[in-house]
């Protein structure tokens, strides 16, 4: 699958292309991180982040990825507890059968290896069928009509359908292995500490000495790395034993029956899902920069001027000088307070003569505000003043307020920017001329946004004095 980071950025593409209204406004970003710095990558993973900025669609991507987490830690801990289960059953004769318990404990178990180990040679290179992608499809593990979640499902179905994900679900099978083998192994110990077992062997179709000799070899290795394994005499003494044996031949039987389970059960199978583990990091599935629209913002970020001499830059759009009409006024804020009570006076304050003219409608902020305002307009003949804070950014949400503002007022629509600091004169003194001068910068940048956005849309600016 893709990292965090690159599943941020293609579900940005996905849910760009499909014309979706982000919290904050892409083209913004954009254009501001093309003076950073940065390698092409981390600047995309940046830029994703910043369009976010509410965190939603990271929200999204998360809930998916930790659910499906979570089925498959839910289904290692089923396993486990099948196999501590399965041979807590098997195990409650006080004499048993050490080859029927270890054909029990590794048979399939071994089959199944082999099997994967068979199948990864004979398909090396050949996509596999997808079961885990159908059984854990995002549609089914979160519901959402909205567009990021639409996206983000359609996303996580387009990574489980990637080649490289026959190795994840290589994986996720040999660590559900690995739960049930350890629940095995957790049950033997613990039947062994409160229980004594005597071991016995016996066959009909294979002689003695064959089975004499199937123990030495299943015993070399756990005695190399220090289980008591059975020596010649006790593997003589345990046939077709039927009674409580002694305690040090039992002990013995008892060591390679755990070293068994451990080096021929856990061991292979812990190798298997480290070497899927090393291939599916290999075959990850990686953000693909080449497509047109990662092109184009990497050839908009790459644009310099080649000449200096020749350049000639086009110049800054300026928004129409506004028109102060004779009749009734409506006054409002969008989004954000004003220091001043009336604030009006220091745009328009020349042209207007009696402040009963005037109707405060305050702060324009959440959907009510605007049902609230365009019913008044529509009953009412008035030219809207509407005050815009320093803080206000022209992102797509605040810019439709502004349209349906404009379409309802009849008298026509004016705006001004109220430049208010940010920052009191004491803070500013402490601050010092660094700060005074980033915050000069970010005032004519943000100025001329506003600029641009107004002109587009013929609406006037009404010049502040204070």
């Amino acid at each position: 699958m893709l990292s965090p980071q690159d599943q941020l950025t293609e579900l940005v593409r996905t849910l760009e292309t499909q014309h979706h209204v982000f919290a904050t406004d892409p083209l913004l970003i954009t254009e501001k991180l093309q003076g950073e710095d940065g390698k092409p990558m981390q600047k995309l993973q940046r830029r994703a982040s910043r369009i976010d900025s509410n965190g939603a669609m990271a929200q999204v991507l998360g809930k998916i990825e930790g659910r499906i987490k979570g089925i498959m830690v839910v289904m290692s801990v089923v396993w486990c507890l099948s196999g501590f289960l399965g041979l807590f059953t098997l195990l409650q004769t006080n004499v048993v059968n050490f080859f029927y318990v270890l054909v029990c404990l590794l048979g399939f178990h071994t089959i199944m290896l082999v099997g994967w180990l068979l199948l990864t040679l004979v398909n090396r290179g050949k996509p596999s069928s997808n079961w885990f992608a159908s059984f854990v499809s995002p549609s089914y593990l979160i519901r959402g009509k909205d567009d990021v979640t639409k996206a983000a499902v359609d996303l996580y179905e387009r990574q489980l359908q990637h080649s490289g994900m026959r190795w994840y679900l290589g994986k996720f099978s040999h660590q559900l292995w690995l739960a049930t083998l350890t629940g095995m192994l957790l049950a033997i110990i613990f039947l062994l500490v409160v229980r004594q077992y005597s071991f016995s062997w016996e066959s009909t179709l294979l002689s003695d000495q064959a089975l004499i000799t199937l123990t030495q070899i299943l015993g070399w290795l756990p005695s190399m790395v220090g289980f008591d394994v059975p020596d010649n005499a006790s593997i003589v003494q345990s046939r077709l034993v039927t009674e409580a044996m002694s305690l040090s031949v039992a002990r013995q039987w008892a060591g390679l029956l755990v070293g068994s389970l451990l080096l021929y059960g856990i061991v292979p199978r812990a190798i298997a899902w480290m070497f899927c583990a090393l291939m599916f990091r290999r075959k990850k599935m990686r953000l693909d920069i080449k497509q047109p629209y990662y092109q184009k913002i990497l050839n908009f970020w790459q644009r310099h001027v080649v000449d200096a001499d020749d350049f000639k830059q086009a110049p800054a759009p300026i928004a129409p000088k506004a028109t102060v009409s004779a009749g009734k006024k409506l006054v409002a804020l969008l989004e954000y307070p004003s220091a001043q009570d009336n604030w009006w006076q220091s745009g328009v304050g020349d042209d207007l003569h009696d402040n009963s003219d005037i109707e405060n409608f305050g702060i324009i902020d959440d959907r009510e505000d605007m049902a609230r305002l365009k019913t008044y307009l529509d009953h009412n003949p008035v030219q809207v003043l509407l005050g815009i804070h320093s803080k206000a950014l022209p992102d797509r949400g605040t810019l439709r307020k502004l349209d349906q503002i404009a379409s309802h007022a009849k008298d026509g629509l004016i705006v001004q920017l109220l430049n208010e600091a940010s920052l009191s004169e004491d803070e500013a003194d402490q601050e010092g001329a660094e700060v005074e001068l980033a915050s000069s910068d970010h005032k004519n940048v943000r100025d001329q946004q506003w600029q641009t956005a107004l002109s587009a849309r013929k609406i006037g600016l009404v010049n502040s004095h204070g």
